[in-house]
């Protein structure tokens, strides 16, 4: 299934995407629903975030040749930050450039949807805990990162956690294509065969250290190849099997 989430006329439903047409839902695939003989041209309606989150938690370092572009050590165990539910920012959203900040970079991620609560699960469960994937762009003011000694206040501006545009049940996560792109150009393309940390062990991991509640994402990490952005610039995540997400830079 392909899950998106979407406001019409000035009500917010779930529902199941085929091709250019959405199928409503009565209810959310994070509990229970049913189909609904309703359909929307998906022209028709506003995408939303594909779900709320209480936290996005993210992977750094995650790509080999990311560490390698920072000259940074290649991580034993994963390097862990949130991102508060202030920087969620909707497909076609816009980023804001804060002013404070001088190099505003873009970081392509493939993200994990968590569908119930996961709390101490081993690798060989977590699928069951997964409702699914879908692209995300961990925002970075790149000259406050080394600035604050921390990573927290450089990735958690408000709008700085583009996700979407849906939630798929249906792709492989450790072979998926992901590219990023501004104003057209190709700027990093990998593929998640390249994780440093595997999909399931980050989620079995993370559970290990904090509940995980159905709603929330995990942000894997980005491949080499980031850059800055500008105002005006359009940004987009493209990522096989999970569509593009795509934003503009204001």
């Amino acid at each position: 299934m392909k899950y998106l989430r979407f406001s019409y006329q000035d009500s917010v439903h779930y529902g199941i995407l085929q091709d250019n047409t959405v199928q409503v839902l009565d209810g959310s695939p994070f509990g229970s629903y049913t189909v609904t003989d309703k359909k929307l041209a998906l022209d028709k309606v506003k995408i939303l975030t594909p779900c709320n989150y209480t936290k996005a938690v993210c992977i750094g370092l995650n790509y080999r040749d990311h560490a390698e572009e920072f000259q940074l050590p290649i991580p034993t165990e994963p390097v862990v930050f949130i991102k508060p539910s202030t920087a969620s920012l909707d497909p076609l959203g816009t980023i804001v450039y804060p002013p404070q900040c001088h190099r505003l970079d873009y970081e392509a991620e493939l993200a994990i949807v968590i569908g119930k609560k996961a709390k101490n699960i081993e690798e060989q469960d977590v699928k069951e805990y997964i409702l699914g994937y879908t692209c995300a762009n961990d925002i970075t003011a790149r000259d406050l990162q080394p600035k604050q000694g921390q990573w927290t206040v450089a990735k958690s501006f408000d709008t700085f956690c583009p996700f979407g545009p849906f939630i798929s049940d249906e792709v492989n996560p450790s072979n998926l294509v992901i590219e990023s792109r501004v104003n057209g150009k190709t700027m990093q393309k990998s593929n998640s065969k390249h994780l440093i940390f595997s999909v399931p062990f980050l989620v079995s991991y993370l559970s290990k250290v904090m509940t995980l509640l159905p709603g929330d994402i995990i942000l894997t990490g980005t491949p080499g190849g980031i850059s800055g952005m500008h105002k005006g610039d359009t940004v987009e995540i493209i990522i096989e099997g999970l569509g593009t997400l795509k934003n503009t830079i204001g």
